[in-house]
């Protein structure tokens, strides 16, 4: 089924073609998003309206809504053309106004004659103490009253789309829902009491109070696990399509990894040992390992990946390790060569400062089989980088290469390996919608010998008590960061910031002792500045964000972050992350500014009371919402419709499972559940899926 299936055309059709929109109104619905009538199916009510028929408007608050019989006693136009129109009505228990601004006096006389009884709907205000609606928003004839629902649903809107019009388009899609097979597993189906799709769907957009409005609400789930498992599946198929693709079987014969275990001054943690066996399985298995290695700050990445590497040179080929960064790439081949040195493995790096000659020198090398290990940037991309026998990729830092340059990476190889690494803990929700086309492999467990490290929160009214603080731990031998405030969205502020606060510390501080690196200055004095202090020359290190990203300095035992309060919690956790790393104990300040939002205060005391990454990363879903915390622009994260992974997270997990158990029983979707489930992929619009499928 390589064309959209014929059931689904009315959904497909153009938005005109639903009652009460026209040209102008569909292109005002873009605006949302909304280009199609299945767009209109799931964009769901968010809030609702209570219209229920009420004795009088004596029964409700001021500012709410009702829905009250009255008879029409007189009509009093106003004096002058801006006065409002007023007609006085009775319900049982009190006589009120209907208040009109430029008003049509002979409508008014059609739709309320006096005498005549009528259903009035619309908020209740007071006015000089009298009850009041102006302009309500429905005036009928008591026959006529069930057109108003008990509870409206109200839908988020654009300028140019009223309610009105867009619960006639909604009311239109309604009325044309094909009937579709079932693609969700009837065992869940009955387990969770689901209703078919075309029911939920209608319970969704028709809710009969507040209730019905929830994330929980049986037919909002049943959909929200519809759009999870489109995706799950999408995901599943990447998945089934890599590992069908021929892999290399690399075995490794264990004797380079020997000799640098032998090296090492601790025992690998058991969740580093787990983690290496994963990947050693997935290596020699003949199809190609697509797999994600997660650890927290500190959790001992570095180690697994050499440790991988060297399985690919054991096995005869050679690995690539690529960073975002020059400095984290150089950063890594320090981590490496030593222990690589210890089993006479050669380690190499490329940059786009490689010119030349020296270029020319390195990649005969490479070419050749003479670098079993190449770190670097991402001009290990560039055409003329030619490996002799690539079988293992780990990329670091993931969030910074999509899916596309993971996929370019494994063309390098015949079909090599690829491990990424995250030191951004992700809530389980969210790696399986970002990363669900891949296994994932968790450090969970602190290496030997890292400390606590102790937060502190401090006003920046004590900014000169910091300072000597600072001054007391240089002069004892200790070196610390000072990271400046994030100043709107601007680098060039930041910059003044860090600027400002460089000259104020080496004042108080000495000349020499201070040093200064932000994302404005060219690299090679960013680099240098670096250079200094992991060389212990300066001692404190003042700088923007730029630091937050994997900068490892052992001796560096102070954290103080400036206005704190402005950074995110995944921002604050790196950077706390880059103290501890030594034999010192280690300290954080958190420097804030009092008053406190709520969301600040929240903020800084999860970062006070844990260190586990995981737990900030599942406090900061629940304050901020799933686009936020992986930045939905650059994550690759899909939008959702109707589900919400906040509220709706332990969906995710059983839809990535039933995706995978249903490829594995029906590779070619060709049951019949298969079938309903490609219904279902072009219902979603999950074009890739659809492609990975015709081309399978």
């Amino acid at each position: 089924m390589s064309t959209r299936p014929e059931i689904l055309f009315p959904l497909f059709a153009e938005l005109e073609t639903l009652g009460g929109i026209g040209p102008k109104t569909a292109k005002a619905l873009e605006g949302l998003g909304i280009t199609l009538p299945r767009d209109l199916l799931f964009w769901l009510p968010h809030a609702g309206i209570d219209r229920k028929f009420r004795a009088s408007v004596t029964e409700v608050q001021p500012g709410d809504m009702a829905t009250v019989e009255v008879e029409v006693n007189a009509h009093r136009p106003g004096r002058s053309r801006n006065a409002p129109y007023r007609v006085e009505v009775s319900d049982p228990l009190t006589t009120f106004e209907l208040v009109f601004f430029h008003a049509n006096a002979r409508w008014l006389e059609q739709q309320l004659p006096e005498g005549a009884k009528r259903v009035i709907s619309g908020k209740v205000e007071h006015f000089d103490g009298n009850a009041q609606i102006v302009h309500p928003d429905f005036i009928l004839p008591p026959a006529e009253a069930a057109q108003i629902p008990d509870f409206e649903p109200v839908y988020r809107l654009t300028a140019g789309v009223t309610g009105k019009t867009l619960m006639k388009g909604v009311g239109d899609v309604l009325s044309r829902l094909p009937i579709l097979q079932d693609w969700i597993d009837p065992a869940l189906k009955e387990r969770e009491h689901w209703p078919d799709w075309n029911v939920a769907l209608m319970q969704a957009h028709t809710p009969e109070g507040p209730d019905d409005l929830s994330p929980q609400t049986v037919s909002r789930r049943r959909l929200a696990y519809d759009e999870f498992f489109a995706h799950q599946l999408t995901l599943a198929l990447a998945r089934a399509t890599v590992r069908r693709g021929k892999g290399r079987v690399s075995i490794g014969t264990g004797t380079l990894r020997d000799k640098v275990l032998a090296a090492l001054p601790y025992k690998p943690t058991g969740a580093q040992s787990r983690a290496v066996e994963e990947i050693a399985a997935d290596m020699a298995a003949g199809t190609r390992m697509n797999r994600l290695l997660q650890g927290d700050v500190g959790a001992g990445k570095t180690l697994v990946a050499l440790l991988s590497l060297l399985i690919a040179v054991e096995a005869g080929g050679q690995g690539v390790m690529m960073a975002p960064t020059e400095i984290l790439a150089r950063q890594h081949l320090e981590g490496l060569r030593p222990l690589a040195d210890e089993a006479g493995v050669v380690v190499e790096i490329l940059t786009g400062r490689d010119k030349g000659a020296e270029r020319r020198r390195k990649l005969e090398a490479l070419k050749d089989g003479n670098i079993h290990i190449l770190v670097g940037t991402h001009a290990v991309f560039q055409k003329d980088v030619e490996f002799q026998d690539l079988r293992l990729a780990v990329v670091d830092e993931q969030h910074r290469f999509g899916v596309s340059q993971r996929m370019e990476l494994g063309a390098k190889g015949q079909a090599s390996d690829v491990l990424v690494m995250t030191a951004t803990p992700i809530p389980r929700s969210l790696a399986l919608a970002q990363y669900g086309d891949m296994d994932v492999s968790v450090l969970d467990e602190k290496p030997p010998g890292r400390k606590p490290i102790k937060t502190v929160l401090i006003n920046t009214g004590r900014l000169d008590e910091v300072v000597d603080r600072l001054r007391n731990a240089i002069a004892d031998g200790a070196q610390c960061y000072w990271v400046c405030p994030l100043v709107e969205e601007s680098e060039v502020m930041d910059m003044t910031a860090a600027e400002e606060r460089f000259k104020h510390l080496r004042a108080e501080l000495g000349e020499g002792v201070v040093g200064l690196v932000h994302g404005q200055m060219p690299v090679s004095e960013k680099d240098a500045a670096m250079a200094d202090f992991v060389a212990g020359k300066t001692k404190l290190l003042v700088a923007t964000t730029v630091i937050e990203v994997g900068v490892d300095v052992p001796n560096a035992s102070i954290m103080v972050i400036e206005r704190a309060e402005h950074f995110g919690l995944a921002q604050l956790h790196q950077l706390r992350g880059r103290v501890g790393r030594g034999q010192a104990a280690s300290t954080c300040l958190l420097m804030y500014q009092s008053p406190l939002t709520e969301g600040g205060e929240k903020r800084l005391s999860v970062m006070r009371d844990t260190e586990d990454g995981f737990v900030i990363s599942e406090a900061d879903l629940e304050m901020r919402g799933a686009g936020d915390v992986l930045g939905t622009a650059q994550s690759g994260l899909p939008r959702f419709w109707v589900a919400d992974l906040e509220h709706q997270a332990g969906l995710m997990a059983v839809a990535q499972k039933d995706a995978r158990l249903l490829l594995q029983q029906d590779p070619d979707l060709s049951t019949a559940r298969g079938h309903a489930a490609r219904v279902l992929l072009w219902l979603m619009r999950q074009d890739e899926a659809i492609r990975l499928i015709s081309v399978g």
